[in-house]
């Protein structure tokens, strides 16, 4: 008698679904931490603020997502992937409509900072649990649907703000708090979203992952090719272990460089984009959402290429990022359209690896201490969002031309952190991908099957 497999399905309904619902948190994530590029202006000219108080409040939700990243995703894998991915949506709804009633700048940064908790929480858990549920070969494109949700989230936040642009007095009000709506539609979906079979058989509960897999699969589903993945208990201390020490290094890393140019350029970019003439006023935001809207499309374009290689996108996004921050840097008067075409080349080569900041902790890590590897890395990355986010005011004060060449230099030293310790996971399973003994080739994963065969890979060789 033949048996369903969650690894080796076609993607379902409820795999489509649970995905959206993850990519819902993406959104409300790129939604919030957007749309305070768009308000921080007014409010900086409301609250007479100097550039290092706007760096501040700018940066207080990155330095929050670090606290929340490396709690939450311990917290995930100790309780339960069900239980924070409702939490912190509802924390997203309560603090986004606290933000109308601020008095102060100081309030405004403590909200934006136990946002920024929230939010760490949800990175940790959304692509955990998407992964968790996503079948082998599906599970590079599920992800590029999920995370691709984040950079919808920041544009539809940049066309927010910008209709909301003359709505009058405390405007930047109405667009922060405005965020807790999208957050209680999430929230609505969210519920009824069965607990990952793989975290439940990490805790013993084999009946309940049994469960879970048959309400999907039907009745002939079984657990057996998800064993080997669960086996790994919860230590924080594991992921600073052996070769589980390597990949934290290169997840956090590799995503630091990814976020510092992008948080900087998207939490600053209608006053970048008038610094080089594009244009002055609102009509600056709408630059930005023509901008976003080709970020949209670079994360999107990910799809295309991550079953053919992991590494080799995130090398390539890397290398083409640099090139335009370049041009961007060494131009003196670039004209305004050659201005919306480098930024757009920036946006599509930076955005179209962004799913690897979902794909590579979930893929390297086993389920004991997926949330826990995924939140360190979120913690981590936002040292380097923080500080991209809090300097570019700095930076930007003193040249345009500067803030984009030092852009361009960490997408250069991202480049050559995955060249020497970016993996290559593409048609692994969970299980042999975050094995302790699995090591990796540089071009495409040394294994024995190809993405129709129902064989276990060996371990693979790892390269000199």
């Amino acid at each position: 008698m033949s048996t369903a497999s969650l690894e080796k399905s076609r993607p379902t309904r409820t795999h489509w679904l649970i995905t959206l619902y993850a990519g819902g948190g993406e959104f409300c994530d790129g939604y919030i931490l957007s749309i305070i590029g768009v308000a921080l202006p007014l409010l900086t000219a409301d609250y007479h603020l100097n550039s290092f108080d706007s760096g501040v409040v700018g940066s207080a939700s990155l330095v929050g997502m670090f606290a929340g990243g490396l709690v939450f995703g311990y917290v995930t894998d100790r309780v339960g992937r069900q239980k924070v991915y409702l939490f912190d949506i509802a924390a997203f709804i309560l603090l986004s409509a606290a933000q109308f009633f601020v008095s102060d700048p100081w309030q405004l940064t403590v909200l934006r900072f136990l946002m920024g908790i929230a939010i760490g929480a949800d990175f940790a858990i959304a692509g955990t649990i998407a992964s968790e549920f996503a079948p082998r070969n599906s599970r590079g494109p599920l992800l590029v649907v999920m995370v691709t949700m984040w950079s919808v989230g920041a544009a539809v936040a940049y066309v927010v703000g910008w209709a909301m642009m003359s709505s009058g007095h405390d405007n930047w009000r109405w667009m922060l708090a405005s965020s807790a709506i999208p957050a209680v539609l999430i929230l609505l979906l969210r519920f009824g979203t069965p607990e990952s079979p793989r975290w439940l058989l990490s805790k013993g509960r084999n009946q309940e992952a049994e469960a879970v897999l048959k309400q999907m699969l039907g009745p002939d589903a079984t657990v057996a090719d998800l064993e080997a993945d669960t086996a790994s208990r919860t230590r924080y201390t594991d992921i600073f272990r052996g070769a589980y020490l390597r990949r934290t290094i290169f997840v956090s890393v590799f995503w630091a460089c990814q976020l510092l140019p992008i948080y900087a350029i998207t939490t600053y970019e209608p006053t970048i984009l008038s610094s080089f003439g594009l244009a002055d006023g609102n009509d600056s935001y709408l630059g930005s959402v023509v901008v976003q809207i080709f970020f949209v499309l670079g994360s999107l374009s990910g799809i295309l290429v991550i079953n053919k290689g992991r590494r080799t996108l995130l090398l390539w996004s890397f290398g083409l990022s640099a090139i335009p921050l370049l041009c961007l840097a060494a131009l003196a008067r670039p004209a305004p359209a050659v201005v919306v075409v480098l930024f757009a080349a920036f946006g599509v080569a930076a955005f179209s690896s962004q799913c690897l900041q979902a794909i590579y902790p979930s893929e390297l890590f086993p389920t004991g201490v997926r949330a826990t590897a995924n939140g360190f890395a979120t913690g981590i990355s936002r040292v380097g969002a923080a500080i991209g986010t809090w300097g570019a005011p700095v930076v930007l004060d003193h040249s345009t031309r500067l803030a984009m060449l030092l852009g361009a230099v960490i997408c250069v030293i991202g480049w050559g952190t995955s060249y020497v310790l970016a993996p290559e996971t593409s048609g692994l399973t969970l299980a042999d991908a975050s094995s302790a003994d699995a090591d990796y080739a540089r071009g495409r994963a040394r294994t024995s099957h190809d993405t129709s065969s129902t064989t276990p890979s060996p371990a693979v060789k790892e390269p000199s």
